[in-house]
Parts: structure tokens; C-alpha cells; sequence
């Protein structure tokens, strides 16, 4: 018998079966790879053309700021003499309209002013309670003359109502730096729902 082994002319060897296996490989991937841009698109396409409408909307009513000056008490709940401290405050009304526009009932549990500052950061604060609201009142008569409806900040609106009322942020600065803010916008919190923003376009009055 002949030392050299004879390969009948359509016989392959394994290396040559390796290299068409790897080619079929290749092409299966790219065409797993094109069919997934393609249904991703497809995907894409179908959300934003069945997008639905967000599922409240408002508008704000009404804005005022009262910027304060603050000196702290010179004596502790004991009677006892402090050090006192200074600090420069801005009290932000806002009254608002927000509407059900949803097949269900709307959970409100927060609200939150933004105000974007002069620098591009920005600073939050979440607003009060309507018990918080009417204490402001109390603790500065000076601002009675201005007092409207509170909104409460835990409300359920069912589907096609409207509710209406003010809430109160504080923000710790100058009336400089309030009055050189670049934008102001306040989120609504909804349970088990996308958050809702409202920007100010109107003038913010200071009181």
C-alpha cells in the first residue's frame, strides 16, 4: 500500500470543512444582527406612533415670592442664651390647575420647585403640605392679604376632574440670586405614574 493517502477529487479534508463551516457561521450572524435592527426599528416606530397623551395636564395660575432676611432666636426652647446666626430665605407661591386626562383615578404624593440658577445648576425644594401651608400664615400675618386655597400635596383627581390651589417652596438664598434664576418648573409626583412638569412662563411677582 502507498505510503500517501489519495483524496478522491470530491472529498474534503477537515480543515477545508472548518473554514466552510466558520463562513456559514459568519453569514448566520450578521443576518441574526440585521434582523434585530430591524425589529428594534420596527419597535421604535410602533411606540412613538402609539405613544399616548402624558396623563395630567395644568397650568400655573399664579407665582409671588417673598424673600426674608432671618436672624435666628438669641435664646433655645430652654431659655437659655445662643449665638445667633443670619440667613437669607425666599418663600415661592405658586398656584396651580392640574387636570385628569387618564381612564383612571391620579395619585398625587409630592411636588417639587426647581429653579435653575444663574451657573446652570439647580435647586429643589419639595413643596409643603397643606397644614405646613396654613402655618406660613401664621407665623407671618404680614402675608394674610394674599392667602388663597391650599392644594394638598396627597389629593386623588378621578378621571375628568380638575383641582386647584397653592403650595409653598423655601429656598435658601439671596433675593440677588432668586432674582438671577434662568428657569423655574415644578414636578408633580403621581404614584404608579410618569412624573408630570409644568414650566413658569409668567412673571413671579415679589411680595
Amino acid at each position: 500500500m502507498s505510503l500517501l493517502h489519495q483524496q478522491s477529487p470530491g472529498q474534503l479534508d477537515d480543515a477545508a470543512r472548518g473554514e466552510s463551516f466558520t463562513k456559514g457561521t459568519s453569514h448566520l450572524v450578521w443576518a441574526a444582527i440585521a434582523a434585530t435592527v430591524v425589529v428594534s426599528i420596527a419597535i421604535a416606530v410602533y411606540v412613538i406612533t402609539g405613544e399616548k397623551p402624558p396623563v395630567a395636564s395644568g397650568e400655573v395660575l399664579e407665582m409671588w415670592a417673598h424673600p426674608m432676611h432671618e436672624v435666628t432666636p438669641a435664646f433655645d426652647a430652654a431659655g437659655a442664651s445662643v449665638s445667633q446666626s443670619t440667613y437669607d430665605q425666599v418663600l415661592v407661591f405658586t398656584r396651580v390647575r392640574l387636570r385628569n386626562q387618564s381612564k383612571g383615578p391620579l395619585f398625587l404624593h409630592q411636588i417639587m420647585t426647581n429653579v435653575t440658577l444663574s451657573d446652570g445648576s439647580i435647586d429643589s425644594s419639595f413643596a409643603t403640605t397643606a397644614s405646613q401651608y396654613e402655618r406660613i400664615f401664621l407665623a407671618y400675618p404680614d402675608l394674610a392679604p394674599w392667602h388663597s386655597a391650599p392644594l394638598n400635596t396627597t389629593l386623588t383627581i378621578d378621571p375628568g376632574q380638575t383641582a386647584e390651589g397653592t403650595f409653598v417652596s423655601s429656598f435658601r438664598m439671596g433675593k440677588d440670586q432668586w432674582d438671577s434664576r434662568k428657569a423655574l418648573d415644578f414636578t408633580f409626583g403621581f404614584r404608579y405614574q410618569p412624573n408630570f412638569k409644568l414650566t413658569a412662563t409668567g412673571p413671579v411677582t415679589d411680595r
